[in-house]
């Protein structure tokens, strides 16, 4: 089978994203990969998320609604079992792609067989669709050990970024299982610290997606926010989690959460700046 007849499933779990959904998953049907399905998943949102979707006609878009709110580990969880592509990508419904992005992380995962995802650079865009910067991932490109850089992560950032940033083997996936419901406000972090143990990573040094700034996200209302002091206990639940896998002292279980405190505070200084909501 040739690369362009490999398919690649995109999944976007929804919920009250009827102002950027078509934004979004046109950003998708314009990859230059176009062996594609894209699965939306709409949590019973209070909107109409659903119509805007139902209105599009490509052939590519399976749509579904949940009778009842699934919540956030359950919805994406929903969308990963849909996916019958042999590679998985997991966007926000706000969030965007370069048109090269499915083309280029799914030419280095099948080059490098021992990775396991294939991580890109993230623009950061407002909501009038400006960028305000760009998250790298690390200093290094290339293929990485995915445990040297799990423990990399916890010891000073979060460097996986949004689940845009990613392209995902489903042969790996299924061995490490979904995000876990355990979490409620990091399980994307702890969803992709899980994948990293299990094999290498590639690393793409550049900008191939673009992730939402707004403050009513879940990023926004942990990071700083409302609801940071129950991130930062689940930062600690991580470390729990993971501290036998990755061989984590006691002292860089210390480090980690000064780092956690720290980043948290930064992010949401910047997400004052450049983040906004809905209204």
């Amino acid at each position: 089978m040739g690369k362009s007849e490999i398919l690649v499933s995109i999944c976007i779990p929804a919920y009250n994203n009827a102002d950027h959904i078509t934004e979004t998953i046109e950003s998708v049907l314009k990859q230059s990969h176009q062996r594609i399905e894209i699965i939306v998943v709409d949590d019973a949102s209070l909107d109409n998320t659903y119509d805007v979707v139902a209105a599009l006609t490509d052939s590519r878009i399976r749509l579904y609604k949940n009778e009842k709110n699934l919540g956030m580990a359950g919805n994406w969880n929903r969308t990963l079992e849909l996916a019958q592509g042999e590679f998985i990508k997991v966007m926000g419904a706000d969030d965007l792609l370069k048109k090269t992005a499915i083309e280029k992380e799914l030419a280095v995962l099948l080059a490098n067989p021992s990775a396991v995802t294939a991580e890109s650079d993230t623009a950061m865009v407002d909501m009038q669709g400006k960028t305000r910067g760009t998250q790298k991932r690390y200093r290094k490109s290339g293929l990485m050990d995915g445990k040297v850089l799990a423990k990399k992560c916890l010891l000073s950032q979060d460097r996986f970024g949004a689940p845009v940033a990613n392209l995902i083997r489903k042969s790996v996936l299924e061995m490490a299982g979904g995000f876990d419901p355990d979490f409620v406000y990091i399980i994307d972090y702890d969803f992709f610290l899980n994948l990293a143990c299990k094999g290498d990573v590639f690393i793409l040094h550049e900008a191939l997606n673009g992730f939402r700034l707004r403050t009513d996200s879940n990023t926004g209302q942990v990071m700083g926010g409302g609801k940071s002091k129950a991130y930062i206990a689940e930062h600690r639940q991580l470390l729990d989690k993971y501290r036998e896998v990755l061989q984590l002292s006691a002292s860089d279980v210390t480090r980690s959460m000064c780092m956690r405190r720290l980043w948290s505070f930064a992010v949401s200084v910047y997400l004052r700046f450049f983040g906004r909501g809905k209204g």
